[in-house]
């Protein structure tokens, strides 16, 4: 089972749940696809088992002696990567979308297309637990987009892994909505205050629009009448909470020293026996 851990903004929880069915199911793959700030190596102290992944996309070149400087390449690319200048093409690279639109349109063979590097993938398994294994992202810097560096790190996760827990980006732009896509499931993190359920909503738009199951994880919750917006707001939307995190000083200090509280651990058996059953320990 692939579930995607997602919020409409960060800082509301989402690696911490992450880390706790992790913990409770050690055989998951633990992805972490927020490429742009990686941080789940803070917290399992992961030892390398495989060499560092470079990843590339393709880029048009240019051979300046074969160039007519017609324009056509120009005009056929969509995201305004290319201009025409006296001296020939002009390529944005941060713009360019590895399409292949332009080298279809050039009838003088005047572009190729080169490596362009966009990030790497480590592989590792956390010290504590070698069971578990985990797949990270880490986006060059410079590179506008992550999402090539998010495919290729789900590419990998399919290789032959039952059950993978993806820690996706935060909020809701295209990162977010490529690192969702293809998951059988979404757990999305939210703290009960009138911000939280604000982004929250944001989230649910797009889980909507994905066709994707969903539900709720409240994090910092102090109780059921503290709780009752939270609940009213999730009911609206047709979305159970299947998890509460206490909002606790001890718990809180535990998570900045980089340690996952066992207290806490049981919530996320409660949540994986809620999505596979209640003999999901036994496959």
């Amino acid at each position: 089972m692939h579930i995607s851990i997602a919020s409409g903004k960060g800082g509301t929880g989402k690696t911490l749940v992450s880390l706790l069915l992790s913990a409770a199911n050690p055989n998951a793959l633990l992805i972490d696809c927020d490429v742009e700030e990686p941080n789940l190596h803070l917290f399992l102290n992961p030892e390398q088992t495989h060499p560092e992944q470079t990843i590339t996309v393709p880029v048009p070149a240019f051979d300046a002696g074969k160039c007519i400087r017609c324009g056509r390449c120009a005009d056929r690319c969509l995201y305004n990567a290319l201009a025409l200048v006296p001296a020939g093409p002009m390529l944005f690279e941060e713009l360019c979308h590895s399409c292949g639109g332009c080298l279809a349109a050039c009838r003088d063979g005047a572009i190729t297309e080169r490596p362009r590097e966009v990030g790497t993938l480590t592989f590792a398994r956390a010290a504590s637990r070698p069971a578990t294994q985990v797949i990270a992202g880490h986006l060059a810097i410079g590179v506008a987009s992550g999402i090539p560096l998010i495919k290729a790190l789900k590419a990998e996760a399919a290789q032959g892994h039952v059950d993978v827990i993806a820690d996706c980006p935060p909020g809701t732009a295209c990162s977010t909505v490529a690192a969702l896509r293809g998951s059988d499931y979404c757990l999305l993190v939210t703290e009960p205050t009138p911000f939280g359920l604000h982004d929250l909503g944001q989230a649910i738009a797009v889980i909507k629009l994905l066709g994707l199951p969903a539900a709720v994880i409240l994090n910092k919750s102090e109780g059921a009448e503290a709780d009752a917006q939270a609940e009213a707001f999730c009911a609206s939307h047709n979305l159970s909470i299947l998890a509460r995190i206490p909002h606790d000083e001890k718990l809180a200090a535990a998570y900045a020293n980089g340690e996952v509280p066992d207290s806490l651990i049981a919530i996320g058996q409660s949540i994986w026996r809620e999505l596979l059953g209640e003999g999901w320990w036994a496959q």
